[in-house]
């Protein structure tokens, strides 16, 4: 229960400022605000965080959740490169609409200066986990190529989904992020094909 319990309140902290850092500004939002917003207490953020920064790299959780939340939305007859065509475009339109450019381009530049852990690398996180389960299961049916392990076709598949939303970032948002990855995607993932399928 007290794991439970933890994990809720570590998600409370963490929705609080991600929802302060779009409506505020990442700089205008305090660690103060974060603690009333999400009805914790200090002690307890800092028991997750060591401060505000620590909680850029959050973000990716953030990610995991809405794959959690569109998993059960996937046709399970669709074929596995689909799948993920249609997970990307959906976690894609929810980056567009809902995180700021500024939040985005800190978290990858946290990314690139952190000694310690790298959560966007993390390969336990629950967006990998799916890569893996959908890449496998296409394998298995014959529709992804099986000369090359799951693990490195997701690490292919999350590097690509990474360099679309660090050009998107680089180029101030000055198109849709949604859209362009709808026409290049497909593209990219044509190399994960079976020949035969």
């Amino acid at each position: 229960m007290c794991a439970k319990k933890a994990k809720t309140t570590k998600k409370k902290i963490v929705s609080a400022a991600w929802k302060l850092f779009y409506e505020q500004g990442y700089d205008n939002t305090t660690v103060d605000d974060i603690v009333e917003e999400s009805g914790t207490s200090k002690g307890s953020f800092y028991h997750y965080f060591e401060g505000k920064d620590a909680l850029l790299s959050s973000l990716s959780f953030l990610f995991d959740e809405k794959y959690e939340e569109l998993m059960p939305t996937v046709d399970p007859e669709m074929d596995s490169v689909e799948k993920l065509l249609y997970l990307n475009r959906e976690l894609f339109g929810v980056i567009e609409n809902t995180v700021s450019l500024e939040l985005l381009a800190r978290l990858f530049s946290s990314q690139l200066i952190t000694k310690g852990e790298r959560h966007l690398l993390d390969s336990s996180r629950i967006y990998y986990k799916v890569l893996r389960q959908i890449i496998s299961e296409g394998q298995q049916r014959g529709q992804i190529r099986d000369d090359v392990t799951a693990n490195e076709i997701s690490k292919l598949y999350a590097m690509c989904e990474r360099g679309l939303m660090y050009d998107w970032c680089i180029c101030g948002g000055n198109y849709s992020l949604k859209s362009y990855a709808a026409s290049v995607m497909p593209m990219l993932l044509a190399s994960i094909r079976k020949n035969n399928f």
